[in-house]
Formats: C-alpha cells, sequence, structure tokens
C-alpha cells in the first residue's frame, strides 16, 4: 500500500490495462455530464501536473509498448479521447483543457516538452474547445525560476482562447496580455491568499503574502479561509 498526505493508504499503482481506458474515458465523460447538470457552466480537463492524464503523455513515466505508448501521438491519445467524449458530451463551448509539458511534478517530465506542448495545441484545434490553458515553464514545484523556454509558439498553434499560468503578478500579467503572448492570465497563490484579487489589482492595493507551508494540508480554514479581504486587512 502506498501512503499519500496525512498517511492515508492507497493501492500500490499500476498500468491501466488496455481494455480498462475506454471505461476511464467514459468516466471523464459522465463527470463533465454531472457537472453541467449540478449548474456548472463548464469544465476544465486537468492534464497537468503529473495526474493521470499526463502520465500517459510524458515519455519519462510513460513505458507502455501497446497503442498508447512509444511515440508523441500514442502517448496523447488518452488525452484527446479523453477531449472528444467530453466534446461530445457537452459540447466544445463548454471545455478547457489545462497543460503542463514543461512541468515535471511527481518526476511526470518529458523529454521534447516543445513538441509536447505543440503536438497538443495543435491537435486541439480540431475538437474547437472553447481555452487552452497552459503552464509556463518558470514555475516549478519550488517556486519560480528563470527559464528561457516560451508558450509563445503553443499560444501560436491554437486556433481558440489560450491562457497563460505560473507566476505571474499584474504588470507581468498585463504585459504578457499587451504582447499578445497569451489571451488570458490565470492567478492562482495570489488568488488563494487574496480573495478579493480584481479589486486590489485595481486599486494597486498591497496584497496579501501567501504561505507555501500551508498549502495541500487537510485543515479546512488555515490557508484557505483566512486571508483577509481588503476593506479588513488595511
Amino acid at each position: 500500500m502506498a501512503k499519500g498526505f496525512d498517511g492515508a493508504k492507497f493501492s500500490t499503482p499500476r498500468k491501466l490495462t488496455t481494455e480498462e481506458i475506454p471505461l476511464i474515458v467514459n468516466d471523464f465523460r459522465m463527470a463533465a455530464r454531472n457537472a453541467i447538470e449540478a449548474g456548472f457552466d463548464g469544465i476544465e480537463i486537468h492534464d497537468a501536473h503529473g495526474y493521470l492524464i499526463e502520465q500517459f503523455m510524458k515519455d519519462q513515466v510513460n513505458d507502455r509498448t501497446d497503442q498508447y505508448g512509444g511515440s508523441l501521438q500514442n502517448r496523447c491519445r488518452f488525452a484527446l479521447e479523453i477531449v472528444e467524449a467530453i466534446v461530445k458530451e457537452i459540447g466544445p463551448d463548454r471545455v478547457g483543457i489545462r497543460l503542463s509539458p514543461f512541468a515535471e511534478f511527481v518526476e511526470a517530465g518529458d523529454s521534447n516538452p516543445e513538441a509536447l506542448g505543440l503536438y497538443m495545441a495543435e491537435s486541439l484545434n480540431k475538437y474547437r474547445i472553447l481555452y487552452c490553458h497552459m503552464v509556463e515553464a518558470r514555475f516549478t514545484a519550488t517556486g519560480i525560476v528563470e527559464s528561457p523556454r516560451s508558450l509563445v509558439p503553443m499560444r501560436k498553434a491554437f486556433n481558440g482562447t489560450f491562457m497563460s499560468a505560473g507566476g505571474y503578478e499584474i504588470d507581468d500579467g498585463n504585459n504578457a496580455v499587451a504582447e499578445n503572448r497569451t489571451d488570458l492570465v490565470a492567478y492562482g497563490r495570489l488568488f488563494l491568499a487574496n480573495p478579493d484579487l480584481p479589486k486590489r489589482f485595481e486599486l494597486k492595493a498591497p496584497l496579501n503574502k501567501y504561505d507555501w507551508e500551508t498549502f495541500y494540508t487537510s485543515d479546512p480554514v488555515v490557508g484557505y479561509t483566512d486571508y483577509p479581504f481588503f476593506e479588513n486587512g488595511f
């Protein structure tokens, strides 16, 4: 048995059989349908940061020898089958996807992340999904680092709305949009620490600093709902 956060026990990971994969694709399809029926406007497919779909895509963790392993096309097959199933179920205008070709979370790295990101961006055009959301190469598990790698080729290859994330603050986020390097900028950690982030940006108000030590813990309050709003913090 493997152990996760707080000592929780999980079954030992194993490869999905070829026969099981369509069942998992269907699980994603049903999850999307359930989200829409529950009242959500749309869904974002989480194809990033070492989770199941990305484990198929990255050649440093995918050692399969069937139609889901080996070539770039084979490794991306599972992801695109999920996209196709969800698009058919709820429509392309309700679907987005998050990708992190450069990330190496839980050892899920790739020998050619630029080619991987570009292939996915081009392949997604077929499904006409609402947006593609990619993580900058500078965002790592330990913080923000300088990187010469860029999402711009993927942004140019994708025909729909392109969203970038990873270490942005207000000025470089505005610059990225102004310079046509992206259509939208996503803020994660800053939003977590500043529940009224748009207002703070508008007023150029000081920002609460986020605390890495409280990320991904089981406490329902500390680090998640205890950061002060602008009115209460100054």
